[in-house]
Parts: C-alpha cells; sequence; structure tokens
C-alpha cells in the first residue's frame, strides 16, 4: 500500500505543443474565463474529459494542475485536453471527492465536484439546423458519455423527410419510438428486436401519433396528436413560433396494436399535448390549454398540468381529469412535463404562453415535488436565455436539458445532478474533445436528448427500406370503457 501511494503522490504528465493564442470571438460573448464553463460543477465518475480553454485574449501559454488527495495532474498550455485514459484513472480515484483545480492565468484556485452517481451509457438527440423554415439534412445520433464517439443511428439522407420524437423507455435501448414526417410518413417502433413502420392515423383520431412516452411496463405508449404550424416573428429578439390548431391525446397498446381514447382526452375546445406516465404506470400526466384563434391570440394560450388515472391491466383510463399546476393563473404556460422514476418530482419547462418552449427566451426549468406540492424554479441551472427540453437517468440522479445560453441560436446540451434530498448541482455542458473549435464551427443544433442505458442496435438499411417503402402497419382503435 506505501508503494501505492507514492507512486500516486509523484504521478504527473504535461503536455506542451505550439497553440494558436487566444482570439476575441473564439468564445461566446459571456464566456467565462475558461470555456466551457467547469468551475465548481458537479460530475459524474464516468463522464468524458472536460477538456477546456483559457478565454483571455491574446494569452499564448498556461499551467494547469488537477489535484485530489495526493494524486496530481499537470497540463501545459491554453487548450486543456486529456488522455482518455489518464483522465479515467484519476476520475475514479476523485469519486466521491472533490478536484482542485489551479494554475496561471487564474489567481484563484477551483473545484470539480465528482458524484460517486454513474451517469447512463449514452445520450441520443436530433441534429438540426436553428431555423426551422425548411430541413435539410438531419438525424438521430448516438453519444457516448464516457468518451467523446457519436454516430448516426438514422439520417434523412436515405429518405425525403423529417427524422423528430425519439423516445425510449426507461433508457431501453431496445424500445424505441421514433417518427418520420414527410411524404414518407411513419411512426417507427423497435420493440423485442423487431423494427416496423406504423400508420397511426384512424378515422377516429385527429392525424399522427407525435410526442411519445413509454409506460413503465413497455405495453403502451401515449402520443398526442397535433395539427402544428409555425410562424416567424418579425421582431428580432424573437425568430420563430410553434403552435397547434388542435391537439389531442391517445395511448397505443402496443400488444393489441391498438389506440385507445376516452372523450376526456379528446375535448372539442381543449387541447392536449405533452403525454407522460408516472413511474408505477397508473397515473397519466399531460399538459392541457382552452384554444384560442391563431394567430390574433396566440400570446393568450396557456398550458396547465393535468393528470387521470389509467390502468394497465385493463387499458382503461380514468373519468376524472384533474388539475396539477395551474400555470395560466399565474400568466405562465407548462410544456414537456418528465416525472423522476423514483417518483419524487415532475420536472417541467415553465415560459409565458403556448407549449414550444424550446424558441422562448423567458423559458425556465421548473421543479415539483409530488409529495409535497411544493414548486419551484432551478435556479441552479437555469440562465438568462432558453432552458427548454429535458430527461432523467433511469436512476433519476442525472437530468439532461437543452439551453440557448451560449449565444441566444443554437441549443447546447447541459447535465446536472440532483441527489437525495432535492439538492441541485451546477450544471456542466457536454464535453467536447476540442471545445474552442467545435462549438465555434458547428452551426447545429441539438434536440430532444434522450438517455440510454446502452448502445442502440438500430437497424437502419431495414429502416431505410421500410420507410422508402408505401407499406405500413395500420393502427386499431377503440374508446376506453
Amino acid at each position: 500500500m506505501k508503494k501505492i501511494l507514492s507512486f500516486a503522490v509523484i504521478l504527473a504528465f504535461c503536455v506542451s505543443c505550439a497553440q494558436k493564442p487566444v482570439q476575441q470571438g473564439d468564445f461566446p460573448e459571456n464566456a467565462g474565463p475558461i470555456y466551457p464553463d467547469y468551475m465548481d460543477v458537479t460530475i459524474p465518475d464516468n463522464i468524458a474529459p472536460l477538456n477546456f480553454c483559457y478565454t483571455e485574449p491574446g494569452l499564448k501559454d498556461a499551467s494547469t494542475t488537477f489535484s485530489c488527495e495526493g494524486l496530481s495532474v499537470t497540463i501545459e498550455g491554453v487548450e486543456v485536453k486529456w488522455k482518455i485514459g489518464k483522465w479515467r484513472k484519476f476520475l475514479k480515484h476523485a469519486s466521491g471527492k472533490d478536484i482542485e483545480v489551479s494554475g496561471t492565468p487564474l489567481a484563484e484556485p477551483w473545484k470539480i465536484h465528482v458524484s460517486g452517481d454513474k451517469i447512463a451509457y449514452g445520450i441520443n438527440y436530433r441534429l438540426i439546423e436553428p431555423g426551422y423554415e425548411v430541413y435539410s439534412k438531419m438525424g438521430i445520433y448516438e453519444r457516448s458519455l464516457s468518451d467523446f464517439d457519436e454516430h448516426p443511428l438514422i439520417e434523412n439522407t436515405g429518405f425525403s423527410g423529417c427524422v423528430n420524437c425519439h423516445a425510449y423507455n426507461k433508457g431501453n435501448p431496445d424500445a424505441m419510438s421514433l417518427h418520420i414526417r414527410g411524404d414518407h410518413g411513419a411512426t417507427l417502433l423497435m420493440s423485442d428486436g423487431s423494427l416496423e413502420a406504423y400508420n397511426t392515423k384512424t378515422d377516429s383520431t385527429l392525424g399522427f401519433c407525435v410526442y411519445p412516452y413509454w409506460h413503465p411496463s413497455g405495453d403502451y405508449i401515449a402520443y398526442s396528436t397535433n395539427n402544428t404550424r409555425q410562424g416567424f416573428h418579425v421582431k428580432k429578439e424573437k425568430l420563430v413560433e410553434v403552435f397547434d390548431l388542435a391537439s389531442d391525446m391517445q395511448i397505443y397498446d402496443v400488444r393489441n396494436n391498438c389506440i385507445i381514447t376516452s372523450p376526456e382526452l379528446k375535448l372539442e375546445n381543449e387541447w392536449e399535448t405533452f403525454p407522460c406516465f408516472s413511474p408505477d404506470g397508473g397515473t397519466l400526466y399531460f399538459c392541457r390549454a382552452t384554444a384560442h384563434p391563431i394567430p390574433s391570440e396566440v400570446e393568450q394560450i396557456r398550458y396547465n398540468l393535468y393528470k387521470v388515472d389509467f390502468d394497465p391491466i385493463t387499458g382503461t383510463i380514468g373519468k376524472d381529469v384533474s388539475l396539477v399546476i395551474d400555470a395560466e393563473s399565474e400568466g405562465k404556460s407548462i410544456s414537456f412535463p418528465k416525472p423522476s422514476y423514483d417518483g419524487k418530482y415532475i420536472m417541467y419547462t415553465l415560459s409565458d404562453y403556448g407549449n414550444f418552449s424550446i424558441w422562448h427566451h423567458e423559458a425556465d426549468l421548473w421543479i415539483l415535488d409530488l409529495a409535497t406540492g411544493e414548486r419551484r424554479r432551478i435556479d441552479e441551472v437555469n440562465s438568462a436565455d432558453t432552458e427548454s427540453y429535458h430527461n432523467w437517468t433511469a436512476d433519476s440522479r442525472w437530468f439532461v436539458f437543452s439551453s440557448r445560453r451560449d449565444d441566444g441560436l443554437f441549443t447546447r446540451l447541459y447535465f446536472a445532478h440532483i441527489d437525495e434530498e432535492g439538492n441541485v448541482g451546477k450544471p456542466f455542458m457536454l464535453p467536447q474533445e476540442s471545445p474552442r473549435t467545435f462549438y465555434k464551427d458547428f452551426f447545429m443544433s441539438y434536440n430532444v436528448p434522450e438517455f440510454v442505458n446502452g448502445p442502440v442496435k438500430f437497424d437502419k438499411v431495414r429502416a431505410r427500406k421500410i420507410i422508402n417503402s408505401p407499406e405500413r402497419v395500420p393502427f386499431g382503435f377503440r374508446w376506453s370503457d
């Protein structure tokens, strides 16, 4: 043991190379002394290296030392880049502890808090140009969170259309719902090793199934069906507005290939959207707003959070719909409710109006404590710009969210830790191998991040074949008893 400790004390490595001096414009205008801002963040002990760069203009040289209980690592250069093997060994040593970071040009040391709560294997997301006027190349991509590996699951280069609304059952990589919009429209369902294309529109429903959420049993998927449109503001502070002209709720019975709905979820002058099941599967949450004329009263549309019972044994939707959060009375609107899988919380986005909050600069993340009924804005993670779509890891210790805090235009991904008592740590940006150049030159937005617990074995060849084929498996329909 003494030999091991002695080795730990003297272990260090230095990396030096000719680097370009830091230029004005290399980073967002609001960047701090390092980019990304990893000062005092809380991270899992299996995350990819937190590479960063000093932002002081004209800086040519820097030296950074990472220390934790006898282990010290020094990296030279204005761009701090770890070798993955060295990082993993250091992070394993630092699990459950604090890493102190010091060096020039920063006067004061700072810390990185390393949680023993591991994060999921990876994350899936859509990459899309931020304009939304038209779509060109896009896809669903998988990124390993322990390194920098990214690869496409599906891209629209093999067919004409838009890929969106991907979802997994509590991160299960073998249970996936994916929507294809356009001339080859379909809902792709992957379950138990099979992949099929479905026509999810029936004579009794409004349209195709979107915004999926899996029942914990895997036997059901809640969807909304939306008549969605988009408009464009003339004010420079607002770019895009996305809204529904109509929307309803429905539940897909996977075992019986049948859509289930009820009159309570298809009210004539109400719009229902963004469904999600409780972790025990006995409650369906969703957002609902009173219909208003579009576009004249688009800013009057405000969604509240509701719930209704659901019996997974019989596939029956309850009759009594109850209000959970009355955001409308506060002049606000709720979107993207996501229950934590431990049953403690519901996280949601709160904005001034509407349901498509990713283009609302005032949008923030809030959390509802289901035991106490208390709700609060999550100030630990919100910024002066948009915080929107979010998701939980299976153990409910980490969540991911999208934010436009860098420049107000591109969405980037951030991760935050929440402990057993509900304390939320400072979030950190998705690590990149060379963040200085990556985020400066990358002109795509991250959209709909979803955790996965292992690699997704998605058959791209079959997917392309069945998307381009006119054949679709039809859905049945029944009213809830």
